[in-house]
């Protein structure tokens, strides 16, 4: 099996530090808000990578972490004038509703940052003892003078480093690129340390929580690629330097996502939450759409997206209708080319490809009466869509709702609609009434309100 390795730019065989079992390290979410689709793609796309790499054999430890300490919870926190850990609870809660609404296997293991202060702390001590970090006059710093690597996974020098990250000037730095390991802090989420009471950088809470569950070197850290810089490379940075072994082997980051060809911003009004996205097609369809594009590739999320998306898993559940799944999978050609894209940098359009090749044998075989051989097709059809986590619903109840919105999800976009139009927020209200007629939907206005009809 070969993947695509960041950190050398090219793909590499997956040899394990253990024979037969990957350690796979995921950054996970900071919560101080709903989770959007764009954290969707990326937890998406490493769900797939884990259950393929089981699928395929190995063990797998999949660690994936919750920032719940963080300059922008706790900004967030006195905003809205509750208890930082009573935000980040509600999140929490939030975050994994939402993940397992899209199907998401839970990770082995998902430590909190709050739940690590103690490694945290040993962890800035020992830098510290080793010449690679120093106290100011508040805040503790590593010193990336220290490290003649850094900058190896972005591929970046210290000038294109510091133009392309906001820098804060600091005068305790002695590098403007330092970054702060331990901040000062009197109030809110604060712990006792040798620095005076704080609590820790973000960069450090990773490197604390990795190696406590997975051990000072492991196979495989993820994330999405806006974390490459500086996130990841403080990451390399601070644990080689406290253990004096290479991190991480591989390094896997996903493609970004836009909408409608424009970055997703809150300040564009084009910020859409996974339960937005749930409100108007069904959880397979998003996970579909999500998974269509290679994970490394950037991605567009648009209604004409997921609409093609869905009408594609129509064809396939249209393919297994009528066929009986047998309980063996009877290995063959299309199984062969199938782990021949998975296994090239998991390959899933291509994969998906073969997946409508086995649905035309199938549709073939049922046309003139060779059920048998359509039977047999029709499980390793359900079985190679497993690890891609999609097909594994009944094809008849799926073809009954799955081709059209249900009737609640129409009146609720609808009234969203209402809303927007009495806000006076008429770009919105049009982007609602679009994306119910690209879904078939007509909208009649009236004096006594809005009704709709199906095309």
């Amino acid at each position: 099996m070969k993947i695509y390795n960041t950190l050398s730019g090219k793909k590499e065989i997956l040899e394990t530090l253990e024979p037969n079992r990957v350690k796979m390290y995921v950054c996970g979410m900071t919560v101080y808000d709903h989770t959007h689709i764009g954290h969707a793609r990326t937890f998406v796309c490493f769900d797939l990578i884990v259950r393929y790499l089981r699928h395929s054999g190995f063990t797998v430890d999949y660690i994936r972490n919750i920032t719940d300490v963080d300059d922008k919870i706790i900004d967030r926190s006195k905003k809205l004038n509750i208890e930082a850990l009573d935000l980040t609870s509600k999140y929490i809660d939030s975050m994994q509703h939402d993940f397992n609404s899209l199907g998401m296997i839970d990770p082995d293991q998902e430590p909190k940052a709050t739940e690590n202060i103690p490694s945290i702390i040993k962890l800035i001590e020992k830098l510290i003892e080793k010449n690679h970090a120093y106290a100011g006059k508040s805040d503790v710093y590593f010193s990336t003078d220290s490290f003649a690597e850094y900058g190896r996974l972005s591929r970046r020098n210290t000038e294109e480093m510091l133009a392309g990250a906001r820098v804060n000037i600091d005068e305790e730095k002695r590098n403007p690129a330092d970054f702060v390991l331990w901040k000062k802090a009197d109030q809110g989420l604060a712990w006792d340390s040798p620095w005076g009471k704080g609590r820790p950088g973000w960069h450090i809470e990773c490197s604390a929580m990795s190696m406590d569950a997975l051990g000072e070197s492991f196979d495989i850290h993820g994330g999405g690629m806006d974390l490459k810089f500086p996130h990841h490379e403080n990451e390399i940075a601070q644990s080689k330097c406290s253990t004096g072994k290479d991190f991480a082997t591989y390094w896997m980051h996903t493609g970004s996502l836009r909408i409608d060809q424009e970055k997703m911003s809150k300040s564009l009004d084009n910020f859409i939450t996974i339960k937005d996205a749930l409100k108007s097609f069904s959880s397979e369809v998003l996970r579909y759409f999500l998974i269509s594009s290679h994970y490394r590739s950037p991605m567009n999320y648009s209604i004409d997206g997921l609409t093609e998306a869905q009408a594609s898993l129509d064809r396939l559940y249209t393919a297994l209708k009528d066929c009986e799944i047998q309980v063996e999978q009877v290995e063959n050609e299309f199984s062969f080319q199938y782990r021949t894209m998975m296994d090239d940098d998991f390959n899933v359009p291509g994969a998906l490809a073969v997946l409508f090749d086995i649905a035309k044998s199938i549709n073939l075989l049922k046309n003139s009466d060779q059920f048998d051989q359509a039977n047999q097709l029709a499980t390793a059809l359900v079985s190679l869509a497993k690890p891609l986590g999609v097909l594994q619903q009944d094809p008849g109840e799926y073809l009954k709702t799955g081709v059209q919105l249900s009737k609640d999800k129409i009146d609720g976009l609808i009234s969203e609609r209402e809303l927007a139009r009495k806000n006076k927020d008429f770009k919105k209200s049009d982007q609602i009434r679009d994306e119910l007629v690209s879904m078939n939907i007509v909208l009649e206005d009236s004096i006594d309100g809005t009704s709709w009809r199906r095309k």
